[in-house]
């Protein structure tokens, strides 16, 4: 088993509006035999992080738990695993194309795919190349799944972001008092304070605010790159023009135009804590029964809401990467 290290020159994220390095790292894992001295192929499973993920933050250590790096070894995976790295100045990008963060969607799908299948004896097509993602890469391991049959054939999401309505939209108001007591009103004013140097992300607002720009960022960016809210400052309501542009983003609407896709797939495991905060293990069953109405074989699809929240998850993933695995072997 062995990690490697390598970095992409991405083409994609040159020139980004926010300004981050088009220059990324990306950490793959490949098992035990792929160095046997065989010319044997293996499937792939790229792993897309949440809001705020750092793709180094895969190897962070904590007390009485163990690393990932140590759950991957103790499970039963085998398969080519690649952490990407997708981290931006305002925490995140939703592994999509928006002209407000940059086109993250491009630089997965038609860069670091091909960049990994290049350098690794991988199995490369569709059919033995996965996507997993908790969170905002839950949401990013469903619309590429979806969207994408012809590089992904099978994907994981983890209280994968769905069913805005009811678990994004909940943020509206919040965010709306914040900046009204807090910025005047104003993303600009939290962001010049949130950038001041300050400590960040130790109180109950900072993640808040974060989480809905980025969210509209990705979702309802203008095409100038500026940023339009779903919802009004003042009162918190939303506003319908917009939030349709969000709704539109939405992997349970997504769903419904990707039966196809859907049908295709020879694997997708959907789970979620019956307890997560943000209601995502609401998202989770809605997006169940998505799937379901689109056709697709029970004996394809893993579903379950488990004892938990939306933190200290992580040992989900190596039950889902050896989902991945398995039904993308062959």
């Amino acid at each position: 088993m062995s990690w490697h290290e390598l970095s992409l020159e991405s083409r994609a994220l040159r020139g980004n509006p926010l300004g981050d390095p088009a220059t990324r790292p990306l950490f793959v894992w490949t098992p035990a035999s792929y160095d046997a001295g065989s010319d044997r192929r293996y499937p792939t499973i790229y792993l897309l992080q949440g809001l705020t993920g750092m793709v180094r933050a895969w190897f962070n250590v904590s007390p009485f738990a163990k690393t990932f790096p140590q759950l991957i070894e103790e499970a039963e995976i085998d398969a080519i695993l690649v952490l990407v790295d997708a981290f931006t100045a305002i925490g995140g990008s939703q592994f999509i194309d928006s002209p407000a963060i940059g086109n993250y969607g491009t630089y997965l799908c038609d860069e670091v795919v091909p960049f990994v299948d290049e350098r690794f004896r991988t199995l490369p097509e569709a059919a033995h190349r996965g996507v997993h993602g908790k969170s905002s890469g839950g949401y990013g391991a469903m619309v590429w799944g979806m969207r994408r049959p012809d590089l992904f054939g099978a994907f994981a999401t983890h209280a994968g972001d769905a069913l805005f309505e009811v678990s994004l939209a909940r943020e509206f108001a919040p965010a709306a008092q914040a900046l009204r007591n807090r910025y005047d009103g104003s993303f600009d004013a939290f962001w010049a304070d949130f950038s001041s140097g300050r400590p960040v992300l130790t109180n109950a607002i900072d993640p808040v605010l974060l989480s809905v720009y980025t969210e509209a960022a990705a979702y309802s960016p203008r095409p100038d790159g500026t940023v339009e809210l779903p919802f009004r400052i003042d009162t918190g309501e939303i506003i319908p023009e917009v939030f349709d542009r969000w709704l539109a983003c939405d992997p349970i609407h997504i769903a419904a135009e990707c039966g196809n896709a859907l049908r295709a797939a020879r694997g997708i495991w959907i789970d979620a804590g019956r307890n997560d905060e943000y209601h995502l293990d609401l998202g989770a069953v809605a997006f169940r029964d998505a799937v379901t109405a689109a056709g697709v074989a029970e004996d394809v699809v893993h579903f379950e809401l488990f004892e938990g929240t939306h933190r200290g998850t992580s040992w989900r993933y190596p039950l889902a990467l050896e989902f991945l695995a398995r039904q993308l072997a062959g």
